[in-house]
């Protein structure tokens, strides 16, 4: 349970996150970041930056992708959106813009280092991370490959679990990569089980 004050704490915390200017500058689209989180989240779900729907809507994950990651995770929109349980932080918080080759821009490399240990602070009960794509696997392992990373998950559990970026790009590679679908998924859902159960609610 949080008490009145944390509540206001944290409030206050979003609205100045929300009201970020840092990056307009670079920003096609202006600044609105984009996150969901509580002091009672046990999943954290680690991400690179929001798509044009996402920046439209202001839903984290509101598109094709967040359809392909729910699956991987087995639970349905209610309980991905609970951010009692689980939190929405990507590594850059607002929509970067798109590369001329096409594809979206890295995140802005201003975005992590102002704000994302002080949301981390905010959040003291998580427990699983999921490191959502190689932006996210970079910033808190280090240099190395996606592939690899995800296929050597046990390395890194329990605080971490390594995952693809769930672009339409990756049904591709999970055809190539059945032990993605025999290995990994099986393993995932175990993780996050007992997580999204320890408050009495199922997913």
């Amino acid at each position: 349970m949080t008490d009145g004050s944390s509540d206001r704490e944290l409030d206050d915390f979003l609205r100045q996150v929300r009201a970020c200017t840092a990056c307009a500058a670079n920003l096609p689209l202006g600044p609105r970041p984009i996150l969901h989180i509580s002091r009672t989240a046990r999943i954290l779900i680690a991400s690179q930056a929001p798509g044009t729907r996402v920046h439209e809507t202001g839903i984290s994950f509101n598109d094709a992708s967040g359809d392909r990651l729910r699956g991987w995770l087995g639970i349905d929109r209610d309980v991905f959106y609970d951010t009692r349980r689980i939190a929405l932080v990507p590594m850059g918080m607002c929509y970067p813009g798109r590369l001329p080759n096409g594809g979206d821009r890295p995140p802005r490399p201003e975005c992590a280092p102002l704000w994302r240990d002080r949301i981390l602070a905010m959040m003291p009960d998580i427990r699983l991370t999921l490191l959502v794509g190689s932006y996210a696997q970079a910033a808190v392992l280090g240099p190395g490959r996606v592939e690899d990373r995800v296929r050597n998950f046990r390395d890194v559990m329990p605080r971490y679990f390594p995952l693809p970026h769930p672009s339409w790009r990756t049904g591709a590679w999970e055809r190539r990569t059945p032990w993605f679908a025999t290995d990994v998924l099986p393993a995932l859902r175990a993780a996050i089980r007992p997580l999204l159960e320890a408050d009495g609610a199922s997913g």
